[in-house]
């Protein structure tokens, strides 16, 4: 099996790429890369449920491990995907440049408008429970590129989007995903979107409009025959209703992360909010600043998905 090396490493006080030195690929591996907030665990339902190809309520967290977060012990992870035996599919927060990449396994990178991706992270990172702040930073202090503890968001949401666009040297350590750092994830795999044909780009945009589509897209790309008889439940068992009341199950160990366990981490579901609660003078910082890290064409499509602005592999750079 052939395989690009990572060039690049990233180190945050939740993230070290370096965990994927020791992890043995299996050929039909599926790896869901995103930035954080955009739409991952939806993914990992999704892909759990097309393989399982049931509506059953299973948890998502340990058939589909993040294998870049650095609190859990890397061994007990790689020995819960050893010990796995049906169609593994893993969770990366990096960018592409930071993974191994092998040809033969299937890569699904879901995408979001940064503006939404930064109010769902305003609400992640903000509840936190003591316990994991004071694990992420204890994480932070022993690493001799950060050093120092996990900066804690403020309670006021315009405040912290100054915080979260920093730019700059200074971008990494003022936050665990700032703008900077959406903005490369979301960069690398938009670049490598026609030349690697085991890369499929989903929106989380196109996941709302059209869940149904956008799984047999997936199940597709896969090279899953899902059964005509169940698509209706599983595409039921996907939606955002049905995770945030199974959420207990989803996600056993939420209340050990958030104040509120899963509902906390299954909060909204929805796009748009920041309409309502960042300035014109925020929102224009933004979209010139999308300007300035993606091309028009990926601008476009971060904000409004496939359905709406095109398929990516048709849009120029």
């Amino acid at each position: 099996m052939n395989v690009q090396k990572p060039t690049q490493v990233v180190r945050s006080w939740t993230t070290d790429s370096r965990r994927w030195a020791d992890f043995k690929p299996r050929e039909d591996d599926i790896v869901i890369c995103t930035s954080a907030k955009c739409g991952t665990t939806w993914m990992q339902q999704i892909v759990s449920l097309l393989v399982f190809q049931s509506p059953e309520p299973r948890t998502i967290q340990e058939p589909s491990p993040w294998l870049d977060m650095r609190v859990p012990p890397l061994e007990a992870t790689l020995a819960n995907l050893e010990g796995q035996t049906h169609r593994r599919f893993i969770k990366s927060h990096v960018q592409l440049e930071a993974l191994p990449v092998y040809d033969n396994l299937r890569y699904i990178h879901v995408a979001r408008d940064g503006r939404d991706a930064f109010m769902s992270w305003h609400n992640h990172s903000l509840n936190y429970t003591d316990m994991s702040v004071q694990m992420q930073s204890m994480a932070g202090m022993a690493d001799e590129t950060i050093g120092k503890p996990l900066p804690r968001p403020s309670e006021s949401i315009r405040d912290y989007f100054d915080v979260w666009m920093t730019e700059g040297a200074n971008a990494r350590l003022a936050d665990d995903f700032p703008a900077s750092r959406f903005f490369e994830i979301s960069r690398s795999y938009w670049a490598a979107r026609r030349k690697m044909p085991n890369l499929l780009m989903v929106h989380y945009a196109d996941l709302k409009a059209d869940l149904n589509g956008q799984m047999r897209r997936i199940a597709a790309f896969l090279g899953m025959d899902i059964p005509e008889s169940v698509w209706p439940s599983l595409v039921e068992a996907a939606s955002f209703e049905s995770m945030r009341k199974n959420g207990a199950t989803l996600m056993p160990r939420a209340a050990m992360g958030w104040d509120k366990g899963h509902e906390r981490f299954l909060n909204k579901g929805t796009n748009g909010r920041w309409h309502d609660v960042l300035t014109d003078e925020q929102v224009a910082r933004y979209e010139a600043r999308a300007l300035r890290e993606c091309s028009p064409s990926m601008a476009k499509w971060l904000a409004h998905g496939t359905l709406a602005a095109g398929d990516p592999l048709a849009m120029d750079d």
